[in-house]
């Protein structure tokens, strides 16, 4: 009778994993993008954004 064994994956990364890194990448990047634009004095997705990026000291003017 013969037994199977487990055998280690490859140490490489595939594209089943870049293509969901990629994806979040992009998004994240549209939405700061689009909401650093929006700069009207009542918005507050904007400016939930803006103090999103103080409370993490990160530079945004």
């Amino acid at each position: 009778m013969k037994t199977l064994t487990a055998t280690a994956a490859p140490s490489t990364i595939s594209s089943v994993k870049i293509l969901p890194a990629l994806s979040a990448i992009t998004l994240g990047v549209a939405i700061i993008l689009s909401l650093g634009f929006m700069q009207d004095s009542g918005n507050y997705l904007h400016n939930a954004a803006h103090d999103g990026r103080h409370s993490a000291a990160f530079p945004c003017h």
